[in-house]
């Protein structure tokens, strides 16, 4: 009984808890021990290093932009500025989403007015689309439309994936969008066209100071947000050489999307205003000036929390023009009035001028009728317009067959009767339609002998006797690349170097036939420009030396102080392009020729030129054109007439290309030579001569009042 009483006793002493269960409790005890000493580890060893990785900020450089250089005539008359603005701007961060973008957008609207009339209030005067409040909706409600996504909808990416969001969007949800979520609309599509720490104007158009005043006082709860100057491109004058003075992209547009890769490498930005068209673009390197610096700070989630700036930026340079913009205005008007003389299909003219010796651009100028009647700036058109010039290049012509050898002193006297070749039309000159004269390359020049001239070719093709009725047997290609590898040396068929991209070089004829070389001889066959015919006359004026035209004379720094030119930095000097290799002999008869045309008793310019009280010299020409019919869908006869000249004679200051084109055949305009009197005009106001001495005489009589007035007042003092 005592052994069973004491077994039980032992059996209850003996521990209920099972094996396993001790274990796990003592792995739960080894657990919380690492833990503990992990996070000791943690605390105490390494808290100084993960405190700093919650801390951590980055510092990275930004640039921003700065005014562009401005544009002025030789007098320094302003022709293109700036005009600053206030601007609400924002700069993105790193790692800035889509949504908190959205919720910086709806803040600010409280602040500024943003245009954000909606195509659900005016359809056709809409300043955001239906795109636009799309993409704000998304970013404003992300996660409720993910979830209106199907399986397979959420295994879409990129492009395909956003288009599946936008469907789910529906028009009833944006179209009762408030005029606060409208305007967070307009700001988030400026916003979210930004890059990474890029800036960008946010509003830069009638920005008040209160609202400046108001995101000022909150740019705490608007990061990225700030406020600044910006500028845009004015135009003094009007419309004055604006299609010649060039565009500047907007921000929106940024760089050309051909020329990215090429402005990225010269550290651009994507959304920087660049020249985009003509001296603008040009002289891009020039204008664009030196970005502002500043230092960035971001948080370690790509937020900006500070900006400094380190360096304000500079200005562009400035571009100081050939032109006289007074010069260039009354070339303008003499241009309009010549318009409206016009008759029929006449709706065109184009004039340039130029010092033949530096190649300075005195005045260019191109007019064309609108929709309305009114005349339309094209002075573009003298470097983008080619026209059939007819005889004004026949100077050319004999200076090639000099350079060819055909034609010296001893065999420069031919027979001038009408041409007959199988196949062709007659050839002829105006003044003598059937009979038999006799002439050298000077009276040819006078009297404009288009037989003369198709002699000079043939020779140059190798025949040098005339039989009536037959073929000529030469290759009409091979006297075609002849006649243009001589031209080109005066700036006929290839490129001026004119100071301006996208210059036009004219059409050439192709597959010609034998007797095409004998038209391109007085010019019936190539087209040119205005301002190759203004450099091949000023290649004649200046003794052979052909120089590049320009536009620009001078590039001047920006005085710090007041704002205004500055320094000269550089001046652009005369560009000597060729020599024409001809002898000073026979350069002087064509010399000689173009006087005669101007003062001859036949010249085919004298009654316009002959009693100026400068000594001109010029020549004069007629061709017949076609000018396609869009309504009749049929090509009409027309005659572009054109004028090439210079004076003073012995040494030339200015040289004048005119071309009228498109007449119709029977005008008046022909008839009266409006090509002839519209280059007298532009001569008589580069002398001031004539209609415009009047003119001088008071600008003279006003600066003399100015300086008594001046004298007077200094006697005062």
């Amino acid at each position: 009984m005592l052994r069973k009483t004491i077994k039980k006793t032992k059996e209850r002493k003996k521990s209920h808890i099972p094996f396993r269960l001790n274990l796990l409790f003592f792995i739960v005890f080894m657990l919380f021990s690492a833990l503990i000493l992990r996070l000791g580890y943690l605390q105490i060893i390494r808290a100084d290093e993960y405190r700093a990785e919650v801390e951590r900020t980055e510092r990275t450089t930004i640039t921003g932009s700065v005014p562009r250089g401005e544009i002025y005539d030789a007098n320094l008359t302003k022709l293109v500025g700036n005009e600053a603005r206030n601007t609400i701007t924002y700069t993105r961060g790193k790692n800035t989403s889509g949504a908190t973008m959205a919720e910086i957008a709806l803040n600010l609207a409280d602040y500024i007015t943003m245009p954000s009339v909606s195509p659900f209030d005016n359809e056709d005067s809409s300043d955001i689309t239906v795109r636009d409040m799309q993409d704000f909706y998304i970013a404003m409600n992300q996660d409720e439309v993910n979830e209106r996504l199907s399986d397979e909808e959420l295994k879409l990416s990129g492009s395909e994936s956003y288009q599946a969001m936008l469907d789910k969007v529906t028009e009833d949800e944006i179209a009762d969008f408030s005029e606060k979520e409208k305007a967070a609309t307009a700001i988030y599509k400026s916003m979210n066209a930004s890059y990474s720490l890029s800036t960008v104007n946010i509003k830069n158009e009638n920005v008040s100071q209160e609202e400046i005043a108001r995101v000022s006082e909150n740019l705490d709860s608007l990061p990225g947000v700030g406020t600044g100057t910006d500028w845009v491109r004015v135009y003094p004058q009007g419309d004055m050489l604006k299609s010649v003075l060039g565009r500047v992209t907007s921000e929106e547009q940024g760089i050309p999307s051909e020329k990215v890769s090429k402005y990225l490498a010269m550290g651009y930005s994507r959304n920087d205003r660049v020249g985009r068209t003509y001296l603008e673009e040009q002289y891009e390197s020039v204008l664009r000036g030196t970005k502002s610096i500043i230092e960035t700070e971001t948080d370690n989630n790509g937020e900006i929390i500070n900006q400094v700036e380190k360096y304000s930026g500079s200005k562009g340079d400035n571009l100081i023009l050939t032109s006289d913009i007074s010069y260039q205005e009354t070339v303008e008007q003499i241009a309009k009035d010549s318009l409206q003389k016009r008759e029929g299909r006449n709706e065109e003219i184009y004039m340039a001028a130029m010092d033949p010796q530096t190649g300075d651009i005195l005045a260019m100028t191109g007019q064309t009728v609108g929709d309305d009647g009114e005349a339309v700036d094209d002075a573009l058109g003298t470097i983008t317009k080619a026209f059939i010039p007819g005889s004004s290049i026949k100077g050319a012509t004999v200076l090639s067959a000099y350079m060819d050898g055909v034609l010296d002193t001893s065999n420069n006297v031919i027979e001038d009767t009408p041409l007959l070749f199988k196949g062709s039309n007659p050839i002829r000159s105006i003044f003598n339609q059937s009979g038999s004269i006799m002439i050298n390359d000077i009276t040819a020049l006078e009297r404009s002998s288009n037989v003369y001239m198709s002699r000079l070719a043939m020779r140059m093709g190798g025949v040098w006797d005339y039989s009536p009725y037959k073929s000529l047997p030469f290759n009409g290609q091979e006297l075609l690349d002849k006649q243009r590898e001589y031209y080109a040396q005066f700036g006929l068929g290839v490129e001026t170097g004119i100071d301006l991209p996208s210059e036009m070089t004219g059409y050439k004829g192709s597959n010609p036939s034998a007797v095409d070389g004998l038209f391109q001889a007085f010019g019936q066959y190539d087209t040119y420009t205005t301002i190759q015919l203004l450099q091949y006359v000023s290649t004649i004026a200046n003794d052979g030396v052909r120089v590049a035209p320009k536009l620009v004379s001078e590039i001047r720094d920006t005085d710090p102080d007041t704002g205004e030119i500055g320094a000269l930095k550089t001046e652009i000097e005369t560009k000597v392009l060729n020599k024409v290799a001809v002898s000073d002999e026979a350069m002087d008869r064509v010399q000689q020729g173009f006087y005669q045309a101007v003062h001859g008793d036949q010249g085919t310019a004298r009654s316009f030129f002959a009693d100026a009280p400068y000594d001109a010299a010029g020549k004069t020409g007629t061709a017949q054109s076609f000018w396609y019919n869009p309504e009749t869908k049929s090509s009409e006869t027309t005659v572009n007439l054109t004028y090439v000249g210079y004076a003073p004679y012995d040494d030339p200051e200015i040289a004048v290309a005119v071309i009228v084109p498109y007449l119709p055949e029977s005008s008046s305009e022909r008839t009266n030579k409006e090509n002839l009197a519209a280059a007298k005009r532009m001569m008589d106001a580069y002398f001031k001569t004539g209609e415009f001495e009047e003119e001088q005489k008071s600008n003279t009589e006003t600066v003399e009042e100015l300086q008594e007035a001046q004298n007077a007042a200094e006697n005062v003092e």
